[in-house]
This record gives C-alpha cells, sequence and structure tokens, in this order.
C-alpha cells in the first residue's frame, strides 16, 4: 500500500494507518468530525487530538458529515498539514464514497455540475452561474438488489452535504437522509469508501479502502471504532434517546449486561452472544432511603452473575457487583478521565504532573471504590481516598490488589469529606493532584446538606489549601442542571477567591459511548485546571 512504514501502538480499532506524518482513520457513524459547540461532546478529533502527546498537533484536512461514515485523514505536524491542504485544494485526492437509495436512479453513469447555496438548514442545487458554490459530483450505479441501488460516488469538488443534494436534486436522495427527503432508515447510508493521497514527506501514492457497513447499527459502530475488547469490556451500550431508545439505557459489565428504565421491557434488547446474563433495574428517585436488596438490579434472562466479577477498562481491572445496591461499583462515564492518570497526559499541552513530580501525590476526595486511585498508582502516584462508606474503600482495596497495587502502600481515609479536607489543611501535606467527583446531593450530620448545584464553588474553596502550587484540580459533576458555563465559572471563581489563579485549563464533555443530541443531552461534566 505504500513505501512508508508505519506503526499502530496502543491505537483505537478506528485507526486505519498511522506515522509520524499521518493518521487515517474509519470514522463511525453518529460521531461529528469536531465538536459543533465549545461544551458539545467531543467530535473524533477533539478526541484524538486530547488523547496522545503524539497527536497533539493533529489537523482537520477535510471533514465527513455526522453521520456519513468512512475514511478521513489528519495531519500530524505543519508540514503534513500544508501538504494536504495544498492536495485538497489542488483536487489531487481522490475520494471515493459508496450510497444507498430506495427510489430509483434512472441513469447508469452521469455527472451533477451545479452550484450549491446554503438555504436554512439546508443546501439546494441551483443551475450554474445562479449563485453559489460550483460543484462536481460523478455517479454510477454498482448494483441493484429489489428496491435498493448501491452507487459509486466521486465528488470533484467538496462542498458541504454535496453528495447529499447532488442525490437528492437527481430524485435518488439517500436512504436514512429525511433532511433530504430520503427515506427515514437507523442511519444515513453514506460511506467514504476509498482514499488516495501523496505522502507529505516521501510523496508515495497512498491508497485507502473501507467496505461500507450498513447493516450493523450505527450505536454499535460507534463503540466499536474506539473500544477494543482486548483492553475495555465495560462500557454504555444505549444511552437513551441519542441512540434511538428514548427512557432506555444499558450497559456492557464483561459478560453481563444492566438495563434499566421506567419498566422492563425485552423488546429493546438486541441478539447478544456476549451476554451471559441481562439485569435491570427501575429508576429510583429515592435511592439513599432504598435497601440495597431492593435497589439491586434484578436478573430477567440468561445466567446469574456471581457476587462479584471483574472487568476491564483500558487495561485496567475492577471488582462489580449486580448485588450491592443501585451502583455496581464503577462509574463508565469517567473512564477517559480515569485513563489520564494512566497515561498522566489530560489533553493537548497539558501534563497532568510536573517534571519535578517524581512520585506525585495524588487526594481522591468522595472515592466511591477508588477507581481514580487505582488509575494514579498505575500511574506512578501515591493516591489518598477519601470517603464517608467503608464498604466502598474496602471495595477499592480490592481493586487495587486486582491490579497487583500494594493497598498498604496508599492511604484510605474514612470520613466525612468536608471534615477531613478541614483537617488535611492543617497539616503541611500537599497533593499534586486533587479529585473532586462529589455525588450530586449528599447529608452529613456536622455539615448538613451538600447540593453540587448551589455548593459546588464553597467544595473547591476548601479543597485549594491542599492543592500544591501549579497543582491540578479534577472538578467534575453529573448534576445535569449545573450548566457548563455556569460549572466552569464557579470553579474559576473559587480559585480567584482564594488568591490563586487558573494558569491553564480543559474542559471535557462526558466519552462518545454516552452520546450528546438535543434529545438527550450532556449532563457529565469535567473542568481540568492548573492553579497556580
Amino acid at each position: 500500500m505504500t513505501e512508508v512504514e508505519a506503526q499502530v501502538p496502543d491505537s483505537p480499532p478506528c485507526v486505519v494507518w498511522e506515522d509520524e506524518d499521518l493518521l487515517v482513520v474509519n470514522k463511525p457513524p453518529g460521531w461529528n468530525t469536531h465538536a459543533p459547540a465549545p461544551f458539545a461532546g467531543e467530535g473524533i478529533h477533539d478526541w484524538f487530538k486530547h488523547r496522545e502527546p503524539r497527536w497533539a498537533r493533529l489537523a482537520i484536512v477535510h471533514r465527513l458529515d455526522k453521520d456519513t461514515s468512512g475514511l478521513m485523514v489528519f495531519g500530524k505536524t505543519p508540514e503534513a498539514n500544508r501538504s494536504l491542504t495544498d492536495q485538497f485544494a489542488r483536487r489531487q485526492v481522490n475520494k471515493h464514497y459508496v450510497l444507498v437509495t430506495d427510489r430509483p436512479v434512472r441513469r447508469e453513469s452521469f455527472t451533477i455540475l451545479s452550484d450549491i447555496v446554503r438555504v436554512g438548514d439546508r443546501y439546494l442545487a441551483r443551475p450554474v452561474g445562479q449563485g453559489g458554490d460550483r460543484a462536481e459530483t460523478h455517479f454510477q450505479v454498482l448494483r441493484r438488489e429489489g428496491a435498493l441501488t448501491w452507487v459509486h460516488v466521486e465528488p470533484v469538488t467538496g462542498r458541504t452535504h454535496q453528495i447529499r443534494v447532488h442525490a437528492s436534486s437527481e430524485g435518488f436522495p439517500i436512504l436514512g437522509d429525511p433532511l433530504y427527503d430520503g427515506t427515514p432508515s437507523r442511519r444515513l447510508h453514506l460511506h467514504a469508501a476509498a482514499l488516495s493521497i501523496r505522502h507529505p514527506r516521501t510523496q508515495a501514492l497512498l491508497e485507502f479502502q473501507q467496505e461500507p457497513d450498513f447493516a450493523t447499527p450505527a450505536s454499535d459502530q460507534l463503540r466499536r471504532a474506539f473500544l477494543s475488547p482486548a483492553t475495555t469490556t465495560a462500557f454504555r451500550r444505549r444511552q437513551g434517546a441519542a441512540d434511538g431508545t428514548p427512557a432506555w439505557y444499558e450497559d456492557q459489565l464483561g459478560e453481563w449486561r444492566l438495563c434499566w428504565g421506567e419498566e422492563w421491557s425485552p423488546e429493546h434488547l438486541e441478539s447478544d452472544s456476549a451476554a451471559r446474563g441481562t439485569y435491570f433495574k427501575p429508576w429510583l428517585r429515592q435511592v439513599r432511603s432504598t435497601p440495597a436488596a431492593e435497589a439491586s438490579p434484578r436478573a430477567v434472562a440468561g445466567e446469574p452473575a456471581p457476587d462479584r466479577f471483574t472487568v476491564r477498562e483500558n487495561g485496567v481491572n475492577y471488582e462489580l457487583s449486580l448485588k450491592e445496591g443501585y451502583s455496581v461499583g464503577l462509574f463508565l462515564d469517567q473512564r477517559d478521565n480515569r485513563r489520564r492518570f494512566l497515561t498522566r497526559h489530560v489533553a493537548s499541552g497539558f501534563s497532568l504532573y510536573r517534571p519535578e513530580d517524581t512520585q506525585p501525590e495524588v487526594l481522591n476526595c468522595f472515592a466511591y471504590t477508588c477507581g481514580f486511585s487505582v488509575c494514579a498508582a498505575l500511574g506512578g502516584a501515591r493516591a489518598t481516598s477519601l470517603d464517608l462508606s467503608r464498604k466502598y474503600l474496602d471495595w477499592g482495596r480490592l481493586n487495587f490488589q486486582a491490579n497487583g497495587l500494594d493497598p498498604n502502600a496508599h492511604d484510605f481515609i474514612y470520613g466525612d469529606v468536608f471534615d477531613w479536607l478541614k483537617r488535611l489543611a492543617k497539616k503541611p501535606r500537599r497533593f499534586a493532584v486533587i479529585v473532586l467527583d462529589p455525588p450530586t446531593f449528599s447529608r452529613s450530620r456536622e455539615h448538613g446538606d451538600f447540593r453540587a448545584e448551589s455548593d459546588y464553588g464553597h467544595l473547591v474553596s476548601l479543597t485549594l489549601p491542599l492543592l500544591a502550587p501549579q497543582g491540578v484540580l479534577l472538578a467534575s459533576s453529573n448534576a445535569a442542571r449545573l450548566l457548563p458555563e455556569r460549572f466552569c465559572a464557579e470553579v474559576r471563581a473559587a480559585v480567584e477567591g482564594a488568591g490563586r489563579r487558573v494558569v491553564q485549563d480543559h474542559y471535557v464533555p462526558q466519552p462518545p459511548d454516552f452520546p450528546i443530541s438535543r434529545e438527550e443531552p450532556a449532563y457529565l461534566k469535567t473542568y481540568w485546571v492548573r492553579v497556580s
């Protein structure tokens, strides 16, 4: 395929090819090229750029629509970016797509040349010379299968929605493209199947091909794109309306599947040989006052799970249980944040620790089963886990042991977080990183009620005396009504109110297997800040 030696160390499954200059990926349907707004879900570019130092300078040189799947190339260096941009501008890049339509395609091979202009949310094709951007697309029928026609498409130009607009204007809108009058379907049947470019350094011709998969649900393709089953066996399978299943959610927990909603509804389930058993839990409004036996999920299909079982996440082992109450022992939406402790890398240009932090100290408040602490320890830090539950701290010790870590080399503090923050502030010990991921609501005899929506800034203020100069605060909340803009502003105000300064920051939404949509808004917010 190429004269350039390429290796893909620790890469997600969607990576097709990579060397020091280029990254080629097979983008799944349902994932934006880039974040559509500052606090929206990450696009595939954002997710890669902030994942590893080797992708820190990743640049977008061409785009695919959110619901279009297929091949994309990113530049990894300024030189590669300039070369790719020039190749696209000179139309030296060959791009080939496949579409499927359920409308008649009356010609076997033809070219559409038009101007394209935006009108509201749509783009329209106009005769050449009537205003807009010139667009040219070649079409050729590949095969006809009953009511469906598969068409090969080669866009000469690269206008927004160009293929979709030209197909619709010719009378065969793409299946699954209601914006352009296509028949509704589970996904947009448009795929970038082939791409050829010149390598920016060697000028070798690089040719890539990726066959379309219109049969696998888009939600499954999204998860398979960035989750490797060899290293991660726990993830969100269905995220309500964002995955086309309103008020219905599913987690894959190793060999078991956990579902929840208003009531048990097996019609949502799809055949899955990987699930030995399925559990269900209904929404509970008063989880804290419900006995563990009543709050625990109940088995509804297949084999029952053992009292404890192990899952893997980014290569880390965690002990879970479906019989210990409403929560199973791991909050899956914090996976990417836990990974940042493994790699010691927060975002592009943002290292977790300072170079002089040879064995940094990490304080994990509201530690639960100590997932952040385990990852911090695996990343070379000494972890202090603080929680009001002895049971969960003991569970955390098991997680340490499950990863070959000696719990005795780390600290586990049982008690009220607010009380201990004040007590620890009186000691000379300071932490390089402090994790704040409190429950949305908590109550203690000494300190009364804590509500994340109104009290998060006060919590940050209590924490800051323990944070070393140039230390990093991980501030996170799943309070849905606490909007990201206000959340970040409250954290910054607390820092400034303490006479300190935010010198570096990075906002992180929930991970891609918790997709965000208008029908299923974001809830998880994480703000990483380095404080002077």
